[in-house]
């Protein structure tokens, strides 16, 4: 038995349905989409951990504070 009662012949019939459906070339390009994708999103949100200290104020913070004065 395989992953979760699937066998690996049947992994790779699926395999290869996928491959006859999308061709190489394109499953690649997926890929690479996929992983600048994902290193895109680590990124913003390590840039976003670090530009935001819990003391730290920052622009929506100030404007929400001058919303609730100006009431």
């Amino acid at each position: 038995m395989g992953i979760g009662g699937i066998s690996i012949w049947q992994l790779l019939i699926i395999l290869a349905i996928v491959i006859m459906l999308f061709g190489t070339k394109r499953l690649r390009t997926l890929g690479s989409d996929l992983g600048s994708a994902v290193k895109g999103f680590r990124k913003s949100m390590t840039d976003d951990g670090e530009a935001a200290q819990p003391g730290d104020a920052t622009e929506q913070d100030q404007a929400a504070d001058a919303a609730t004065k100006d009431k």
